[in-house]
């Protein structure tokens, strides 16, 4: 992803999210999607879909990060 895409998904995950903490960084080698981190901690991946220019954030989430 471009520069400008990740500061803007950035604001966005900020916002929506209500934490300051949130970072997305662009993947080594990959150019369709970048990294989502809260602090130090990587939660999941945004995707970009080309044809429609729409975004997709995937998140896994762990049994025991449950408990």
């Amino acid at each position: 992803m471009k520069p400008e895409e990740i500061r803007k998904l950035t604001a966005y995950l900020k916002r929506v999210f209500q934490n300051p903490t949130i970072d997305v960084k662009a993947r080594p080698r990959k150019e369709d999607s970048a990294e989502v981190y809260v602090g130090d901690e990587f939660i999941g991946l945004v995707y970009k879909d080309e044809e429609d220019g729409d975004y997709n954030f995937q998140m896994a989430i762990l049994d025991i990060d449950l408990n």
